[in-house]
């Protein structure tokens, strides 16, 4: 993987988080990069709690964007995901992680690396780091997390275990 930061949005935090699976990040980048956008938006709900994971994980670092009016240049995206989009292109991301259609556009036309938070599920198995991704993939759902049928069933099939 080519050198640059690794750069997360808020629903891949939150979906590891949920799982208690924020060492994933860790194993599999060494560490992530937060703009202060997506960490508002993480601390919103449950702040203590979550003040208190990103404590015990420092390798989910949040940063402040040398540039921050650039996040405006990404008009329709929610302020955090304009800041990743900014800070990957500020700082040469080697991917961006975020799961929300409407972002992953725009990473796609930035010609920014990208995954979501099946694809971290599918390196970490590939890794030896989990077993199973259908085990955590049922564990965020039944968090209440939404997940996407047919991505499911891709990566499932992708990690060689059967769909749903």
């Amino acid at each position: 993987m080519p050198d640059g930061p690794v750069v997360l949005n808020n629903t891949p935090l939150v979906a590891l988080w949920t799982i208690g699976r924020l060492d994933l990040l860790r194993d599999l980048f060494g560490e992530v990069l937060i703009p202060q956008a997506v960490e508002a938006e993480f601390l919103a709900i449950d702040r203590s709690l979550r003040e208190r994971s990103l404590a015990d994980a420092p390798w989910v670092r949040t940063v402040v964007l040398a540039q921050p009016r650039r996040a405006l240049a990404f008009a329709g995206l929610d302020r955090g995901e304009a800041e990743v989009m900014a800070l990957a292109e500020e700082r040469g991301a080697r991917l961006v992680v975020l799961d929300e259609r409407k972002a992953r556009r725009f990473a796609e036309r930035l010609e920014l690396p990208l995954t979501g938070t099946l694809g971290l599920l599918l390196s970490a198995k590939e890794a030896g780091l989990i077993d199973s991704v259908a085990l955590w993939v049922d564990r965020i759902r039944e968090a209440g997390l939404h997940l996407r049928i047919d991505l499911v069933k891709r990566v499932l099939e992708l990690a060689g275990e059967s769909s749903p």
